[in-house]
């Protein structure tokens, strides 16, 4: 059985062991069993933060940000969670994600399979507010293991994750409040939907006026550049 040592306890003094939580602590320390490997670094230590509340960039793939938002779904009467990663440079929704539920290994599948598509690009710098899954150990592991730059923002300034900010403020406008839907696999859809508009056909001020996708096609060998001179 995977659990802690509070809920063992529980476990064997319904079978009529007498044993207290702190006896079992050690026991299970000494037998390796605690498994505090999986639980989430929260204490702050080694977390590099942001030092430049804003980000400029030269070429797709330099800063990355993620976050994730709450959309409620009225059908179940509770939220499900969007994750998404966009790309600073060029303001493209790299991938997202969308769940009742996203934890840690979820974020870090999300990544992998972000970054073995772009054949790990080097010098990425990725930003994030400190939720749970972005500041769990395996998460932050992970992210060094492949060599990217992993930040933190400080707690109340969603403005030095700007970009992913703005993009889930959009979402919020021109789809959760505009569109009636009920269920889970309705807005799963919609999202689908306007994240290829979003990339592909909606213009961006702050880019001249042109496409998230257009911007990227104009810059994407800047990425190239760096991976096959070094």
């Amino acid at each position: 059985m995977d659990c802690g040592y509070r809920l063992m306890t529980s476990y064997l003094q319904r079978e009529g062991y007498l044993i207290n939580p702190k006896k079992l602590y050690r026991i299970m320390r000494e037998e390796g069993l605690l498994k505090l490997e999986n639980r989430i670094n929260r204490s702050g230590s080694g977390r590099k933060f942001v030092k430049y509340r804003k980000v400029k960039t030269t070429k797709p793939f330099e800063c990355l940000e993620m976050d994730i938002k709450m959309v409620w779904i009225p059908k179940v009467g509770k939220n499900a969670y969007l994750l998404s990663i966009i790309d600073v440079h060029t303001r493209r929704i790299l991938k997202d994600f969308f769940s009742f539920s996203i934890k840690q290994n979820k974020v870090i599948a999300l990544l992998s399979d972000l970054f073995l598509e772009y054949q790990y690009p080097e010098n990425v710098v990725i930003r994030s507010d400190n939720g749970s899954q972005f500041i769990a150990k395996r998460v932050r592991e992970y992210l060094g293991l492949i060599g990217v730059q992993q930040e933190f923002t400080h707690v109340a300034t969603p403005e030095e994750n700007a970009h992913i900010e703005a993009y889930h403020g959009i979402l919020k406008k021109e789809v959760f409040q505009r569109v009636d839907y009920r269920t889970f696999g309705e807005i799963e859809l919609i999202l689908k939907r306007y994240v290829i508009f979003y990339n592909n056909t909606r213009l961006h001020g702050l880019l001249g006026r042109i496409t998230p996708i257009e911007k990227w096609n104009q810059d994407k060998h800047l990425i190239l550049m760096k991976k096959l001179t070094a």
